[in-house]
Parts: structure tokens; sequence; C-alpha cells
């Protein structure tokens, strides 16, 4: 293959991935034909697109058991997390209290604990294990009277660890607090249920499972949530009065329909990812003997590959890379100069975590995809060590 034939092999899923051909067919006709507004149903229109925003409420719900009625759209799983925060400690009024939650959680579950921490609420950043895996143990031990929330993530976005979430669940039903669990890069790549993991409040976005950017979704258990939830802004009450503001018609029916294919493929895509993902550590190792793979050895994503490369410098690394798209960490720290705070919890050392990459195999990835990672990964190490 001549360099005029490569083309650029991404693998960077786990910060976004490509809109499926089939997503974006059902979303064409909501940009021109369908363009009412759901909100106005006095004319076809709107009705016809009241009607597409209801189906894919449903397609939504179908893809983690739950009922149409407890789906909020949101722009995302960023604003989801904030919704479900800062919306349930507002909702317990001016008295402070106190939330758990893991140190290697999204930047979107973190920064809005910190905010209210300089409100005077405690949050207790609990560390995992070596794997990335917290010890449901230790949320049950962390949980307090004042505790009001915790939060901890189905599966972490920078090196896979699937966390025990039943077992967090039930340790939080035990003692009446509420759990919210971001669940952004889990939908597609492993079963969600919110019954058997006993959620109380779940986040979601589009764009991590083959639909587009700008949507997302808060699962919501309570009926009238506005008991539980108070609202981030203000006007129009659409969502059940705590998300207002005109729904993006097209992105909600992509939306629907990603979360449709991503229940329906999921016996094929699981072993599928895994066998590209074995193929792959293989291609490394023949070209770095000892690289170090970061995450849970099986209770992990598949498709997720964080590898550290010692001895290697990872800008001069990703510089030097031509024809692949990979990422240092997670998309929203992307260029910072620090090493990832999740590495850095899992104990990684500054240089390691500093020389550490994360691989996003998706479903459009081919073995003649990762055959050419291999070799142009191969040949970045050969210069540069």
């Amino acid at each position: 293959m001549t360099g005029e034939e490569l083309r650029v092999v991404y693998l960077d899923n786990n910060s976004t991935t490509p809109v499926d051909p089939v997503v974006f067919q059902a979303m064409r006709p909501y940009f021109t034909e369908i363009c009412g507004n759901p909100s106005n149903q006095h004319h076809s229109a709107g009705s016809c697109a009241a009607h597409a925003v209801e189906k894919s409420r449903s397609q939504v719900a179908a893809a983690i058991g739950a009922h149409a009625a407890s789906i909020v759209f949101t722009s995302g799983a960023t604003e989801s997390n904030n919704l479900a925060i800062l919306g349930i400690c507002r909702a317990k009024g001016t008295l402070p209290g106190h939330i758990v939650t893991s140190a290697i959680e999204h930047k979107a579950v973190i920064e809005p604990c910190r905010f209210l921490e300089k409100l005077g609420w405690k949050v207790t950043f609990l560390r995992p294990d070596s794997h990335g895996a917290v010890d449901w143990r230790s949320v049950e031990a962390a949980i307090r009277p004042e505790t009001v929330l915790v939060s901890i993530m189905a599966a972490n976005n920078e090196v896979g660890t699937i966390q025990p979430l039943e077992r967090i669940g039930e340790a939080c039903d035990r003692r009446g607090v509420m759990f919210h669990c971001d669940a952004a890069q889990a939908l597609g790549r492993m079963p969600v249920d919110v019954d058997k993991w006993n959620v109380d409040l779940l986040s979601l976005s589009a764009h991590k499972a083959y639909g587009p950017k700008g949507i997302g979704a808060l699962f919501v258990r309570e009926k009238r949530k506005t008991d539980i939830l108070v609202p981030l802004c203000y006007g129009g009450g659409q969502e059940s009065g705590i998300r207002p503001g005109t729904l993006p018609v097209p992105n909600i029916v992509g939306f629907g329909t990603a979360c449709e294919l991503a229940v329906s493929n999921l016996a094929g895509d699981v072993p599928r990812l895994w066998n590209l993902q074995r193929l792959l550590v293989e291609k490394l190792r023949g070209c770095c003997s000892d690289i170090v793979l970061h995450g849970h050895p099986t209770d992990s994503l598949p498709g997720l590959l964080s590898v550290g490369f010692p001895g290697v410098n990872g800008d001069e690394f990703l510089f030097s890379l031509r024809d692949v798209a990979i990422s240092q960490g997670a998309a929203c720290s992307a260029g910072s100069p620090e090493p990832s705070h999740v590495l850095t919890a899992l104990g990684v050392g500054y240089d390691l975590a500093r020389s550490s990459f994360r691989f996003g195999i998706g479903r459009f990835t081919t073995e003649a995809d990762i055959d050419q990672v291999g070799a142009e990964v191969g040949r970045v190490l050969a210069i540069l060590r």
C-alpha cells in the first residue's frame, strides 16, 4: 500500500463516534421536510415533530430498560451530569450536604462537585484500585446521614473499567441515598439496565453511540421530576419543566435510532470489538514488548485500550503519528500539560502517564485498520526509541 492509498484510521471512538449512515438517513427529513416545533401541535407540522420526539423518547428508554416518561432530553452527558448533581443539590435548599463520587469520574462530574465544595458541600472522592475499580464497600462506608447523592460512572472513559453498579445501587438503596450514574461510555458497548443497577438518575450521550453530537438524555426515576430536581435554566417549560428550550428534533430522532441500533447490534459488536482489541495488543507488543496496559483485564469495555509506552515522549509520539487518530486521555483534557487524573488515581507514575494513549476501536474499524495502526506505531517507536 502506497502513501497515497493510506487513509486516516480513526481509533478515537471513545471521544466521539461517526454518525451511523442509518442514523443519518433517519435524521435527514427532519432538517428540511418535517420542520415543525414539537411544542406547537396546532398544525400537522408540529404534531409530526412531536410524534417523532416521543417515538425517540421510547427508543432511548427501551435501550436502558426504562419507561419513556423517565427520559429528559439534554444537549449531552455533560449537561445531564450537571443537571443531576446540581439539580438535586439545589433542590435540597440552602443547607449543604454530602456527595460521594470517585476520583476517576469524567470532569463533567468532578467539576460540578468541586463547584459545590465552594458552596460548603462536602464531597468524598473515592480512590479506585490499581485497575480502576471502585469497591462498592467503600461507597457504602462513605455514606453519612447527610449524604444526598452517590455518583459513580458505569465504565471509565479512559481505561474502560466497568464498575460494580449492582452492588453500589443496592448499597444506596439500603441507605436511602440517590444514585446517579454517568453511562455515556456504556451505551452500545455493554447492556444498560436502570432497574438492575438500581439507579435513580443516569446520563447518556448520543455521540458516543454513533448518533449526532449535541443531544443526550437524563433518566430520572421519579415521575414528578421537579420534586427532586431544580432546573439549571428557565423558560418554556419543556421536558417536564426541568430542561427548557426548543427541542432539536433531528438530533433527537438520530439519538433514538442510534439507541435502537445499539441494542440490536450489541450481541455482534461486542465479540468483534474484543477480537480487534486482542489483535491490536498483539501488534503493539510486536513493536514494543514492554507496553503497559491500564484498566481491568476482564471487567472492561470492549474496544477501549489504554496503553503506556515506557520511555516514550507522549507529545513527540502524537506529533510523529501519521494517518492514525488516537488520544492521550479524555478529549475534554486534550492539550493539558498535566497527566491524566484517571491514571494518576490508579497510581501510574508521571512519566508513564504522559506516555500513555487511548485506542478506541469502533463499529466501523476493520482488521486492515488494525494492521495499519500496528505498522505506523512501529515506525514511530523505531524513531523515538
